[in-house]
Protein backbone atom coordinates (compact mmCIF):
# COMPACT_ATOMS: atom_id res chain seq x y z
CA UNK A 1 0.00 0.00 0.00
CA UNK A 2 2.74 2.55 0.89
CA UNK A 3 6.10 0.62 1.32
CA UNK A 4 9.31 2.08 2.51
CA UNK A 5 11.97 2.55 -0.04
CA UNK A 6 14.87 5.19 -0.24
CA UNK A 7 14.83 8.07 -1.70
CA UNK A 8 18.05 7.17 -4.02
CA UNK A 9 17.42 4.22 -6.06
CA UNK A 10 20.72 2.19 -7.06
CA UNK A 11 20.64 -1.23 -9.32
CA UNK A 12 21.65 -3.41 -7.41
CA UNK A 13 20.89 -6.90 -9.54
CA UNK A 14 19.92 -7.81 -12.91
CA UNK A 15 19.08 -11.56 -13.54
CA UNK A 16 18.13 -13.16 -16.70
CA UNK A 17 14.61 -15.19 -16.39
CA UNK A 18 14.13 -16.16 -19.79
CA UNK A 19 12.54 -14.86 -23.04
CA UNK A 20 12.01 -11.41 -22.99
CA UNK A 21 9.67 -9.23 -25.44
CA UNK A 22 9.73 -9.61 -29.00
CA UNK A 23 7.59 -9.92 -32.20
CA UNK A 24 5.27 -12.50 -31.32
CA UNK A 25 5.53 -12.46 -27.08
CA UNK A 26 4.84 -10.25 -24.28
CA UNK A 27 6.23 -10.47 -20.79
CA UNK A 28 3.05 -9.04 -18.75
CA UNK A 29 3.25 -10.84 -15.49
CA UNK A 30 4.42 -8.61 -12.63
CA UNK A 31 6.54 -9.78 -10.56
CA UNK A 32 5.56 -11.34 -6.77
CA UNK A 33 7.75 -11.27 -3.28
CA UNK A 34 6.98 -14.23 -1.00
CA UNK A 35 8.81 -15.78 1.72
CA UNK A 36 12.60 -14.48 0.31
CA UNK A 37 11.75 -15.20 -2.77
CA UNK A 38 11.30 -12.97 -6.24
CA UNK A 39 9.17 -14.96 -8.39
CA UNK A 40 8.71 -13.94 -12.44
CA UNK A 41 7.27 -15.23 -15.65
CA UNK A 42 8.96 -14.89 -18.77
CA UNK A 43 7.26 -14.01 -22.29
CA UNK A 44 6.22 -18.14 -22.71
CA UNK A 45 6.22 -20.65 -20.13
CA UNK A 46 8.72 -19.87 -17.77
CA UNK A 47 8.42 -19.39 -14.20
CA UNK A 48 11.70 -18.52 -11.96
CA UNK A 49 12.13 -18.04 -8.43
CA UNK A 50 14.82 -15.41 -7.43
CA UNK A 51 16.52 -15.06 -4.47
CA UNK A 52 16.78 -11.62 -2.62
CA UNK A 53 20.31 -11.34 -3.00
CA UNK A 54 19.78 -12.02 -6.81
CA UNK A 55 20.59 -15.89 -7.01
CA UNK A 56 18.20 -17.78 -9.14
CA UNK A 57 16.56 -20.74 -7.18
CA UNK A 58 14.77 -22.61 -9.55
CA UNK A 59 13.15 -22.29 -12.76
CA UNK A 60 10.68 -24.56 -14.16
CA UNK A 61 8.57 -24.37 -17.88
CA UNK A 62 4.75 -24.84 -16.98
CA UNK A 63 4.37 -25.59 -20.65
CA UNK A 64 1.53 -27.84 -20.97
CA UNK A 65 2.45 -31.49 -22.76
CA UNK A 66 2.30 -31.39 -26.42
CA UNK A 67 1.69 -27.63 -26.83
CA UNK A 68 4.89 -25.60 -29.07
CA UNK A 69 6.33 -22.78 -26.67
CA UNK A 70 5.90 -20.57 -29.31
CA UNK A 71 1.82 -20.68 -29.66
CA UNK A 72 0.77 -18.87 -27.08
CA UNK A 73 1.79 -16.04 -24.77
CA UNK A 74 0.83 -13.90 -21.66
CA UNK A 75 -0.15 -14.97 -18.04
CA UNK A 76 -0.01 -13.74 -14.74
CA UNK A 77 1.19 -14.88 -10.89
CA UNK A 78 0.07 -15.00 -7.71
CA UNK A 79 1.48 -16.32 -4.43
CA UNK A 80 -0.03 -17.93 -1.33
CA UNK A 81 2.27 -19.02 1.53
CA UNK A 82 4.46 -21.71 -0.33
CA UNK A 83 2.08 -22.11 -3.48
CA UNK A 84 2.67 -20.07 -6.61
CA UNK A 85 -0.39 -20.10 -8.93
CA UNK A 86 0.81 -19.50 -12.55
CA UNK A 87 -1.50 -18.98 -15.68
CA UNK A 88 -0.67 -19.36 -19.30
CA UNK A 89 -1.75 -18.06 -22.32
CA UNK A 90 -2.09 -21.79 -22.96
CA UNK A 91 -5.69 -22.01 -21.38
CA UNK A 92 -3.59 -23.76 -17.74
CA UNK A 93 -3.59 -22.87 -14.16
CA UNK A 94 -0.37 -24.28 -12.37
CA UNK A 95 0.44 -24.63 -9.22
CA UNK A 96 3.76 -25.01 -7.86
CA UNK A 97 6.16 -25.29 -4.32
CA UNK A 98 7.21 -22.26 -3.98
CA UNK A 99 10.45 -23.27 -2.40
CA UNK A 100 11.17 -26.14 -5.26
CA UNK A 101 8.97 -25.11 -8.27
CA UNK A 102 7.70 -28.89 -8.14
CA UNK A 103 4.30 -29.03 -9.57
CA UNK A 104 1.41 -29.54 -7.45
CA UNK A 105 -1.95 -29.54 -9.90
CA UNK A 106 -2.72 -28.52 -13.34
CA UNK A 107 -6.47 -27.43 -14.26
CA UNK A 108 -6.67 -26.90 -17.99
CA UNK A 109 -9.53 -23.94 -18.86
CA UNK A 110 -9.43 -24.73 -22.45
CA UNK A 111 -9.55 -20.76 -23.10
CA UNK A 112 -6.70 -18.19 -22.98
CA UNK A 113 -5.68 -18.26 -19.24
CA UNK A 114 -3.70 -14.73 -19.93
CA UNK A 115 -4.89 -13.29 -16.38
CA UNK A 116 -3.27 -12.31 -13.43
CA UNK A 117 -4.78 -15.08 -10.89
CA UNK A 118 -6.17 -14.20 -7.45
CA UNK A 119 -6.29 -15.65 -4.05
CA UNK A 120 -8.75 -15.64 -1.63
CA UNK A 121 -9.74 -17.81 1.01
CA UNK A 122 -9.61 -21.65 -0.24
CA UNK A 123 -10.38 -19.61 -3.69
CA UNK A 124 -8.18 -18.62 -6.83
CA UNK A 125 -10.39 -16.77 -8.95
CA UNK A 126 -8.64 -16.01 -12.50
CA UNK A 127 -10.03 -14.74 -16.22
CA UNK A 128 -9.59 -16.58 -19.36
CA UNK A 129 -10.36 -16.27 -22.58
CA UNK A 130 -11.25 -12.38 -21.69
CA UNK A 131 -14.93 -13.37 -21.13
CA UNK A 132 -14.86 -16.14 -18.63
CA UNK A 133 -14.00 -15.91 -15.04
CA UNK A 134 -13.27 -18.97 -13.19
CA UNK A 135 -13.03 -20.06 -9.22
CA UNK A 136 -10.64 -22.65 -8.79
CA UNK A 137 -9.86 -25.17 -5.57
CA UNK A 138 -7.08 -23.89 -4.67
CA UNK A 139 -5.82 -27.53 -2.68
CA UNK A 140 -6.69 -29.66 -5.62
CA UNK A 141 -7.25 -27.34 -8.84
CA UNK A 142 -10.69 -28.54 -9.23
CA UNK A 143 -13.37 -26.04 -10.40
CA UNK A 144 -15.39 -24.40 -8.02
CA UNK A 145 -17.52 -22.33 -10.76
CA UNK A 146 -17.58 -19.96 -13.83
CA UNK A 147 -19.02 -16.40 -15.43
CA UNK A 148 -19.44 -15.39 -18.44
CA UNK A 149 -19.31 -11.90 -19.74
CA UNK A 150 -20.24 -10.16 -23.26
CA UNK A 151 -18.14 -11.44 -25.81
CA UNK A 152 -15.10 -9.16 -27.28
CA UNK A 153 -12.90 -9.52 -30.41
CA UNK A 154 -10.64 -6.32 -29.74
CA UNK A 155 -8.97 -7.28 -26.24
CA UNK A 156 -5.29 -6.20 -25.03
CA UNK A 157 -2.83 -9.08 -24.05
CA UNK A 158 -3.61 -9.73 -20.22
CA UNK A 159 -6.16 -9.33 -18.02
CA UNK A 160 -6.84 -7.55 -14.60
CA UNK A 161 -6.77 -9.50 -11.63
CA UNK A 162 -10.35 -10.36 -9.64
CA UNK A 163 -10.15 -8.12 -6.57
CA UNK A 164 -12.72 -9.76 -3.54
CA UNK A 165 -14.51 -7.19 -1.93
CA UNK A 166 -17.56 -7.03 0.74
CA UNK A 167 -17.87 -10.88 0.52
CA UNK A 168 -18.01 -10.43 -3.95
CA UNK A 169 -15.70 -11.40 -6.39
CA UNK A 170 -15.42 -9.04 -9.10
CA UNK A 171 -14.16 -9.45 -13.02
CA UNK A 172 -13.26 -7.51 -15.29
CA UNK A 173 -14.09 -8.53 -18.88
CA UNK A 174 -12.35 -7.37 -22.27
CA UNK A 175 -16.00 -6.30 -23.07
CA UNK A 176 -15.43 -3.43 -19.93
CA UNK A 177 -17.91 -4.95 -18.09
CA UNK A 178 -17.67 -5.59 -14.88
CA UNK A 179 -19.59 -8.18 -13.10
CA UNK A 180 -19.68 -8.93 -9.20
CA UNK A 181 -20.50 -12.09 -8.09
CA UNK A 182 -20.74 -14.03 -4.66
CA UNK A 183 -17.28 -15.24 -3.84
CA UNK A 184 -18.26 -18.48 -2.88
CA UNK A 185 -21.30 -19.44 -5.12
CA UNK A 186 -21.00 -17.04 -8.20
CA UNK A 187 -24.42 -15.95 -8.07
CA UNK A 188 -24.69 -12.50 -9.98
CA UNK A 189 -25.25 -9.74 -7.75
CA UNK A 190 -24.37 -6.72 -9.92
CA UNK A 191 -22.92 -5.45 -13.56
CA UNK A 192 -21.27 -2.67 -13.99
CA UNK A 193 -19.09 -1.26 -17.72
CA UNK A 194 -16.24 1.22 -18.14
CA UNK A 195 -17.60 1.86 -21.88
CA UNK A 196 -16.81 5.36 -23.58
CA UNK A 197 -14.04 6.21 -25.86
CA UNK A 198 -11.57 9.15 -27.29
CA UNK A 199 -12.48 9.91 -30.47
CA UNK A 200 -9.98 10.49 -33.02
CA UNK A 201 -7.97 7.74 -31.48
CA UNK A 202 -7.56 4.43 -32.76
CA UNK A 203 -7.22 2.64 -30.02
CA UNK A 204 -10.43 3.89 -28.60
CA UNK A 205 -11.56 0.93 -30.03
CA UNK A 206 -10.57 -1.69 -27.82
CA UNK A 207 -12.88 -1.60 -24.63
CA UNK A 208 -11.03 -3.72 -22.16
CA UNK A 209 -10.40 -2.82 -18.66
CA UNK A 210 -7.04 -1.88 -18.91
CA UNK A 211 -6.80 -0.33 -15.52
CA UNK A 212 -6.66 -2.86 -12.63
CA UNK A 213 -9.33 -2.43 -11.00
CA UNK A 214 -8.69 -1.43 -6.66
CA UNK A 215 -11.61 -1.15 -3.93
CA UNK A 216 -11.13 1.17 -1.47
CA UNK A 217 -13.17 2.51 1.36
CA UNK A 218 -16.79 0.59 -0.49
CA UNK A 219 -15.26 2.20 -3.95
CA UNK A 220 -14.32 0.40 -6.88
CA UNK A 221 -12.29 2.14 -9.36
CA UNK A 222 -11.40 0.95 -12.87
CA UNK A 223 -10.38 2.33 -15.92
CA UNK A 224 -9.98 1.84 -19.89
CA UNK A 225 -7.42 2.70 -22.20
CA UNK A 226 -10.44 4.50 -24.58
CA UNK A 227 -10.65 7.66 -22.55
CA UNK A 228 -12.88 6.27 -19.64
CA UNK A 229 -12.07 6.15 -15.67
CA UNK A 230 -15.02 5.01 -13.17
CA UNK A 231 -15.58 4.86 -9.49
CA UNK A 232 -18.85 2.40 -8.63
CA UNK A 233 -20.21 1.38 -5.28
CA UNK A 234 -18.47 -1.97 -4.22
CA UNK A 235 -21.85 -3.00 -3.00
CA UNK A 236 -24.12 -1.92 -5.72
CA UNK A 237 -22.05 -1.19 -8.94
CA UNK A 238 -23.69 2.16 -8.92
CA UNK A 239 -22.05 4.39 -10.90
CA UNK A 240 -20.74 7.70 -8.53
CA UNK A 241 -18.79 9.38 -11.24
CA UNK A 242 -17.14 8.82 -14.86
CA UNK A 243 -13.83 10.36 -15.36
CA UNK A 244 -13.25 11.30 -19.40
CA UNK A 245 -9.93 10.08 -19.05
CA UNK A 246 -8.85 7.02 -19.81
CA UNK A 247 -6.05 3.85 -17.24
CA UNK A 248 -3.60 2.18 -18.81
CA UNK A 249 -2.44 0.13 -16.07
CA UNK A 250 -2.90 0.79 -12.12
CA UNK A 251 -5.61 2.96 -10.86
CA UNK A 252 -4.19 3.95 -7.24
CA UNK A 253 -6.34 5.34 -4.61
CA UNK A 254 -4.93 7.38 -1.72
CA UNK A 255 -6.45 8.84 0.87
CA UNK A 256 -8.89 12.20 -0.95
CA UNK A 257 -6.96 11.00 -4.57
CA UNK A 258 -7.19 9.01 -7.32
CA UNK A 259 -3.67 8.32 -9.54
CA UNK A 260 -3.21 6.69 -12.77
CA UNK A 261 -1.48 7.00 -15.93
CA UNK A 262 -3.48 8.22 -18.83
CA UNK A 263 -4.63 6.79 -22.70
CA UNK A 264 -2.72 9.83 -23.64
CA UNK A 265 0.28 9.24 -21.01
CA UNK A 266 -0.15 11.42 -18.76
CA UNK A 267 0.17 10.91 -14.74
CA UNK A 268 -3.01 12.02 -13.42
CA UNK A 269 -4.21 13.21 -10.05
CA UNK A 270 -8.34 12.62 -9.90
CA UNK A 271 -10.10 13.85 -6.97
CA UNK A 272 -11.46 10.72 -5.81
CA UNK A 273 -14.67 12.02 -4.54
CA UNK A 274 -15.99 13.64 -8.02
CA UNK A 275 -13.11 12.31 -10.75
CA UNK A 276 -12.34 15.76 -11.64
CA UNK A 277 -8.38 16.57 -12.32
CA UNK A 278 -6.33 18.03 -9.66
CA UNK A 279 -2.93 18.00 -12.21
CA UNK A 280 -1.50 16.25 -14.86
CA UNK A 281 2.06 15.29 -15.55
CA UNK A 282 3.02 14.56 -19.09
CA UNK A 283 5.01 11.51 -19.92
CA UNK A 284 6.94 10.58 -22.72
CA UNK A 285 4.50 9.73 -25.90
CA UNK A 286 5.18 8.76 -28.78
CA UNK A 287 8.46 6.90 -30.10
CA UNK A 288 9.23 8.86 -32.92
CA UNK A 289 9.09 12.71 -32.97
CA UNK A 290 8.32 12.81 -36.71
CA UNK A 291 4.73 13.92 -37.76
CA UNK A 292 4.74 10.67 -40.19
CA UNK A 293 6.50 8.02 -37.88
CA UNK A 294 3.98 8.61 -34.74
CA UNK A 295 2.93 5.28 -34.85
CA UNK A 296 4.77 3.27 -31.45
CA UNK A 297 4.17 5.32 -28.20
CA UNK A 298 6.02 4.29 -24.89
CA UNK A 299 4.42 2.06 -22.22
CA UNK A 300 3.90 3.23 -18.24
CA UNK A 301 3.80 1.11 -15.90
CA UNK A 302 2.06 2.04 -12.44
CA UNK A 303 2.09 4.34 -10.81
CA UNK A 304 2.44 3.05 -7.70
CA UNK A 305 3.12 4.51 -3.90
CA UNK A 306 6.63 3.92 -2.21
CA UNK A 307 8.87 6.04 -0.06
CA UNK A 308 6.07 9.03 -0.09
CA UNK A 309 6.48 9.18 -3.97
CA UNK A 310 4.36 8.27 -7.03
CA UNK A 311 6.77 5.50 -8.88
CA UNK A 312 6.31 4.85 -13.10
CA UNK A 313 8.61 2.18 -15.22
CA UNK A 314 8.90 2.90 -18.31
CA UNK A 315 9.88 1.37 -21.57
CA UNK A 316 12.23 4.46 -22.55
CA UNK A 317 14.63 3.23 -19.47
CA UNK A 318 13.88 5.34 -16.86
CA UNK A 319 12.50 5.06 -13.43
CA UNK A 320 10.80 7.95 -12.62
CA UNK A 321 9.49 9.49 -8.94
CA UNK A 322 7.17 12.05 -8.64
CA UNK A 323 5.87 14.36 -5.61
CA UNK A 324 2.45 13.13 -4.97
CA UNK A 325 1.04 16.94 -3.87
CA UNK A 326 2.48 18.73 -7.16
CA UNK A 327 3.41 15.87 -9.81
CA UNK A 328 6.73 17.17 -10.30
CA UNK A 329 9.62 14.95 -10.88
CA UNK A 330 12.29 14.62 -8.38
CA UNK A 331 14.01 11.81 -9.73
CA UNK A 332 14.86 9.14 -11.87
CA UNK A 333 17.07 5.94 -12.38
CA UNK A 334 18.12 4.25 -15.35
CA UNK A 335 16.14 0.85 -16.48
CA UNK A 336 18.61 -1.22 -18.74
CA UNK A 337 16.44 -1.86 -22.15
CA UNK A 338 13.46 -0.33 -20.82
CA UNK A 339 10.56 -1.83 -18.48
CA UNK A 340 7.98 -4.35 -19.03
CA UNK A 341 5.74 -4.71 -16.46
CA UNK A 342 4.72 -2.78 -13.09
CA UNK A 343 7.28 -1.95 -9.82
CA UNK A 344 6.53 -3.93 -6.80
CA UNK A 345 8.90 -2.99 -3.58
CA UNK A 346 8.99 -5.10 -0.77
CA UNK A 347 11.76 -5.21 1.94
CA UNK A 348 12.86 -1.65 1.11
CA UNK A 349 13.90 -3.31 -2.29
CA UNK A 350 11.93 -2.06 -5.98
CA UNK A 351 11.83 -5.10 -8.49
CA UNK A 352 10.83 -5.10 -12.17
CA UNK A 353 10.88 -6.99 -15.15
CA UNK A 354 12.57 -5.61 -18.21
CA UNK A 355 12.04 -5.73 -22.18
CA UNK A 356 15.33 -8.15 -22.48
CA UNK A 357 13.59 -10.65 -19.75
CA UNK A 358 15.79 -9.19 -16.73
CA UNK A 359 14.59 -9.17 -13.10
CA UNK A 360 16.71 -5.76 -11.87
CA UNK A 361 16.14 -4.84 -8.33
CA UNK A 362 16.70 -1.32 -6.78
CA UNK A 363 17.50 -0.19 -3.33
Amino acid sequence: DHPSLGAALNLVFAVDIGEGDNRKHRIVADPVVSGGRILTLDAQTTVTAVSTAGTVLWQRDVLPEGADDGDATGGGLAVDGDVVYVSTGFGALTALEASTGNTIWVQNLEATGSGRPTVFGDLVYVLAGDDTGWAINKSNGRVAWQVTGSDSNTNILGAPAPIVVDGLAVFSFGSGEMQAVFRQGGLRRWDASVLGERKGRALSKFDDVTGRPIAADGVIYAGNQSGRTVAVSAGSGGRIWTAEEGAVDTVLPVSDSVFLVSDRNELLRLDASNGTRIWGTELPNFVSDRPGRQVEVFAHHGPILAGGRLIVASSDGLLRSFDPASGSLTGTAEIPSGATTAPVVAGQTLYLVTRKGQLVAYR
